[in-house]
């Protein structure tokens, strides 16, 4: 296990800085956001100047990738290009882990099976794994569709954010049976009321959790992902949580 932290925890600048503000606080390791966003990796780089987004993704030396969360509709007609696109990235630049979003709340399960089977097909084709993230209004919000399309679907795994089990509900759900097929994990503080806190104010059993990896030899990241907090130092709480998650392994 090691520590990393997502590009997003810097949403306001661009990527090679956000990296560069990681390093400056000591992570050397990061999760690469691939989507739309402000500061996110577009997918048409990849077309236009694949070296050239590969040297941007290694601007930083302290600081080397270690996923890219693919940060896209999963309704976008051109998905499985651009996700191809991003495998060929990984293999690249040596990186074993992406990251997908699941369909919406709704979206017929078979659909939804037969398009994460396609995903894995096509990156263990680069030796790539696909993780599936955990999201509370999305297929993979329930435990039970998880373990379901894992058992479906050889060599699909989860990235797992304990977040999306928390807030919302009265009681944290239970996500222990999926534990053993984690091979991306996310961290923040919450609460039922909010989805981030303070480093210290959240209810998750940050010990537990990683005891638990342990156990299964999880060789992934503990990836911090911090969005912005009114009236809170970005850098602050990115420096305190490093250290906190650092001394748990």
């Amino acid at each position: 296990m090691f520590v990393a932290a997502s590009t997003h925890c810097f949403s306001d600048v661009t990527i090679n800085k956000s990296l560069q503000k990681l390093a400056d606080l000591e992570y050397n390791a990061s999760e690469i956001v691939v989507g739309n966003g402000a500061n996110d990796l577009r997918p048409e780089w990849l077309v236009t100047d694949f070296q050239a987004v590969c040297r941007l993704c290694l601007s930083c030396r302290q600081i080397s990738p270690s996923a890219f969360f693919i940060d896209l509709p999963t309704d976008d007609p051109n998905y499985f290009q651009k996700y191809n696109l991003c495998l060929k990235l990984c293999k690249t630049l040596g990186v074993v882990t992406t990251i997908v979003k699941a369909s919406p709340v709704g979206f017929p399960y078979n659909e939804e099976f037969e398009r994460l089977s396609k995903l894995v097909q096509l990156a263990s084709g680069y030796g790539v794994l696909t993780s599936l993230l955990t999201e509370k209004n999305a297929v993979s919000g329930s435990i039970d569709s998880l373990n379901s399309l894992c058992k479906g679907i050889q060599g699909l795994r989860i990235a797992l954010d304990p977040s999306h089990f928390i807030y919302g509900y009265k009681t944290p759900i239970d996500y222990d049976s999926i534990v053993p097929r984690v091979s991306h994990l996310r961290l923040r503080d919450t609460t039922s009321q909010h989805f981030q806190v303070k480093i210290g104010q959240g209810v998750l059993e940050y010990k537990k959790l990683v005891d638990q990896l342990k156990r299964c030899d999880y060789p992934g990241a503990l990836c911090v992902d911090l969005a912005y907090l009114p009236d809170v130092d970005p850098e602050s709480e990115l420096r305190k949580m490093r250290l906190f998650v650092e001394s748990l392994l």
